[in-house]
């Protein structure tokens, strides 16, 4: 190993903490979008990510000039194959503190959709699917309980996603 490649190995650790450091800090309010998706049944859509673990609530980031309901209908199209078909209830909008120290999140309660099928697993979603309320997945987030819990049970909502 080169001398180079010693000081390489010794410093890039610590300019990725430095880095990672300024661009929580430094970066702007990141908005986000979630789905509580029932089906006639009162089951719950979940998808499982590729990049993070648990169960999550169907929904991403809202891009530069799209509105809120404009990011929902296209995270619900490329997570789910759903499809609004009317307009969804605006739940609440929470802090996400485990994103960042500025992220906030808009979460809808979906009851008119149209899904032809089940997605095929992809590089991003590797698992999807309609759950009952009380057989959800054992690695739920406890965030993504929360909001179910305060939709279908009528659980006061708290203001922080958890």
């Amino acid at each position: 190993m080169t001398a180079l490649q010693t000081l390489r190995k010794r410093i890039e650790p610590q300019l990725r903490q430095v880095f990672h450091l300024y661009w929580r800090i430094a970066r702007g309010m990141t908005l986000g979008v979630r789905g509580v998706v029932l089906d006639a049944d009162d089951r719950v859509f979940l998808v499982r990510h590729s990049y993070v673990s648990g169960w999550h609530l169907p929904g991403g980031g809202v891009e530069v000039g799209e509105s809120f309901l404009e990011s929902l209908r296209r995270e619900l199209i490329e997570e789910g194959r759903i499809e609004l078909v009317g307009e969804p209830a605006l739940h609440g909008l929470f802090f996400n503190s485990h994103v960042s120290p500025r992220d906030h999140v808009a979460v809808y309660v979906v009851r008119q959709f149209r899904q032809d099928r089940l997605p095929e697993p992809n590089r991003e979603i590797v698992e999807c699917g309609f759950y009952d309320a009380t057989a959800l997945p054992a690695d739920t987030t406890t965030g993504t309980r929360l909001r179910i819990a305060e939709v279908l049970d009528g659980v006061t909502p708290v203001s922080t996603w958890r």
